[in-house]
């Protein structure tokens, strides 16, 4: 039974690894990818926690959502502050933003 989650979080992991490798041109889609992967490992973290009756892997999951949070508040305030600049958010003009 344990395998079925396992084999759906590694499913999940590798098609947010698909979304990066594939759409490398709309950024609100990369960040999407990012999160589908931090996600899949939580929840692997929280299937292996319940198989082996710990608390540990979902106290470590909680401090990466927490995580994920704050980054994704960070990168999308990044891009609305980059949009109102440039009038775009296209991946090909974000070398612009170096000093």
């Amino acid at each position: 039974m344990i395998t079925y989650y396992i084999t759906l979080s590694f499913i999940l992991f590798l098609l947010g690894i698909l979304g990066i490798i594939v759409n490398r041109k709309n950024i609100i889609i990369l960040l999407m990818s990012i999160e589908l992967m931090l996600l899949s490992i939580n929840f692997m973290l929280i299937t292996l926690s319940l198989f082996l009756d710990n608390v540990n892997g979902q106290i470590f999951a909680l401090y990466i959502l927490v995580v994920a949070a704050a980054e994704s508040a960070i990168g999308l305030s990044i891009l609305v502050a980059y949009y109102r600049v440039r009038g775009t958010i296209a991946v090909k003009y974000i070398n612009l933003l170096k000093g």
